[in-house]
């Protein structure tokens, strides 16, 4: 039997966004995720600095210093049993030709820390709504308006104010952690 196809996003969903530590320390602030509730935390970073920011982003890898969200290796690891899992994720940043690197330390992050997953089942774009699967995760609304059986917003600190009522509008389910994605897929 073909197992279910599984689209999981990583950004906000797999880590904690990798913006907020580098643009603390591109603007020297200390920035919380509360004090956030848009998706986009570099676009406080002023404009005429913006060149700057993303060619230091990528000096190093950003990933070395980031933290898995919770139960994240083990819900994927479990749910790989019943689902074919695909990690699809965006890495063009807003001035794309610093955007190489990012592909090369999300590969290299998911190699080491999720060595169960098929590396050819990694797709890197930002053009979500051509990706079709049975059920997609993701932290950002827009990128759920796929064809898919089943939508899961994975709950992130720009997205909590969604609404159960919008949600339901869109046939969108809401889960706040792994444990609650593998509660409604498992």
């Amino acid at each position: 039997m073909e197992k279910k196809k599984l689209i999981v996003d990583f950004d906000d969903t797999i880590v904690y966004s990798i913006f907020l530590s580098r643009v603390n320390k591109f603007l020297k602030t200390n920035y919380s995720f509360d004090d956030f509730d848009n998706y986009y935390i570099d676009d406080i970073v002023p404009k005429d600095k913006s060149e700057k920011f993303y060619s230091s982003f990528c000096d190093d890898d950003p990933y070395g210093e980031i933290k898995i969200i919770d139960g994240a290796v083990e819900s994927l690891e479990k749910l790989s049993k019943e689902y074919e899992i695909y990690i699809c994720s965006g890495c063009v940043m807003r001035v794309a030709k610093y955007s190489a690197k990012l592909f090369a330390y999300k590969y290299d992050f998911l190699i080491k820390y999720f060595p169960f997953l098929n590396p050819r089942n990694f797709i890197f774009t930002n053009a979500k709504d051509v990706v079709c699967g049975d059920v997609m995760i993701d932290d950002l609304l827009s990128n759920l308006k796929g064809n898919y059986k089943k939508k899961i917003l994975f709950t992130s600190y720009h997205n909590k104010n969604i609404s159960k009522d919008e949600l339901d509008k869109l046939g969108v389910v809401r889960a706040s952690s792994w444990e609650e994605v593998c509660r409604i897929l498992l």
